[in-house]
């Protein structure tokens, strides 16, 4: 695919079509149309505001009210496991080429969002977490992304239940990208992950992994590993009777005193056979899933609501721009010549993606440019 210029109209109707094919959000209403929806969406994310005031900031549509009654009617937590496929065929409705040729490497993590309600049919579907801005509450999601020289997408994502165990996440995810028929090289977790359950799944899947592992006890555990001068690696069995092959690096990094100070990371080894020097090189390349969360946060609508499948369909719809972003700089941000694809990593940054969509939905609607005082108050 040869692209030499890509307008904010074809962003639009790019993800209008995707939407309209793999989700199945349908408004047939007087004035509100289901591309009127999906174009406030648009709106809204393109500015990380709320659909309330994407409709009030906008002449021709419908008002926020109708929008979030329309969304609310169609999104329920019973159908959860159907939204979740519908958005995960979303996520693979534009892959490059080269991505489906060729042995990839992917990651997988959770990404929490805070909930502040007592709402007890909404704490069954929440998970505990360590307190973080202001509650130990959060609506939980997991992804998997892969990752391809300069291109990333997320090609999976899950909602996590409070009885989901970390097992059960990792198989609905790992499956998900075995679907697509996608060459897993090598897959990254943190040390979240790291239990046996989920080793043991991997190592019978055949799937190699690099699994951060976490450094427990206070003189036994995988705290006496800790003891030597120099990086090694070594068999070792953890409690519950899982073996695994470890590799134990030792780092002197910088303290809050500015000296250096010997640090130690600990890794389960899957079906690999990397040297040391390569192990901590390697895995700081997982990291690039932090960053996508980063970029989903720009593009992600707020809401209060209390529909957790309208939660999670507002952050699949931003994951799916986020994706459709890389898709389009994949091709418009290649740097001609000979030798590797590769792309201008200042050529169309995301907030210029995100400002071509409401620029558009701005034309197409109306803006207003005037606004009236208030009406005087009855006596």
């Amino acid at each position: 695919m040869i692209m030499q210029e890509l307008s904010a109209e074809e962003i639009r109707n790019e993800v209008q079509e995707i939407a309209q094919e793999h989700l199945s959000l349908k408004v047939e209403g007087y004035i509100c149309t289901t591309e009127m929806v999906y174009d406030i969406l648009l709106k809204a994310a393109s500015e990380g505001i709320s659909i309330a005031a994407a409709c009030g900031d906008l002449e021709n549509v419908a008002s926020g009210n109708t929008i979030r009654e329309q969304l609310n009617e169609q999104l329920s937590i019973e159908q959860l496991k159907e939204h979740e496929k519908e958005i995960n065929q979303a996520l693979a409705a534009r892959l490059p080429q080269q991505i489906s040729q060729s042995r990839l490497e992917a990651a997988i993590d959770e990404h929490d969002e805070p909930y502040y309600g007592h709402n007890e049919e909404l704490l069954d579907v929440t998970c505990r977490g360590k307190a973080n801005r202001g509650t130990t509450h959060f609506f939980r999601i997991a992804t998997a992304y892969v990752f391809y020289r300069q291109i990333r997408l997320t090609l999976a994502v899950t909602f996590v239940l409070p009885e989901d165990s970390k097992l059960d996440v990792v198989k609905r995810l790992h499956e998900r990208l075995l679907t697509l028929k996608l060459r897993i090289g090598v897959l990254y977790m943190d040390r979240g992950f790291c239990c046996g359950s989920v080793i043991t799944y991997l190592q019978n899947v055949k799937q190699p992994t690099l699994l951060a592992c976490p450094i427990r006890g206070k003189k036994g555990g995988t705290r006496k590993l800790c003891g030597k001068r120099k990086s090694y690696r070594t068999p070792y069995t953890f409690t519950d009777g899982t073996t695994v092959e470890m590799a134990v690096i030792a780092k002197m990094i910088p303290g809050k005193d500015k000296k250096r100070h010997q640090k130690w990371f600990l890794y389960v080894l899957i079906h690999l056979d990397w040297p040391l020097h390569t192990i901590f090189r390697r895995y700081r390349s997982r990291f690039g899933i932090e960053s996508s969360y980063r970029i989903l946060r720009q593009a992600h609508i707020k809401t209060t609501s209390r529909n957790p499948a309208l939660r999670f369909f507002l952050l699949g719809f931003a994951l799916l721009l986020v994706n459709l972003w890389a898709f389009f700089r994949w091709f418009i941000a290649r740097i001609p010549g000979l030798g590797p694809h590769r792309i201008d990593p200042t050529h169309f940054p995301f907030h210029s993606f995100l400002a071509f969509l409401r620029r558009f939905v701005e034309n197409l609607y109306e803006t207003p440019m005037s606004i009236s005082s208030p009406p005087p108050a009855k006596s």
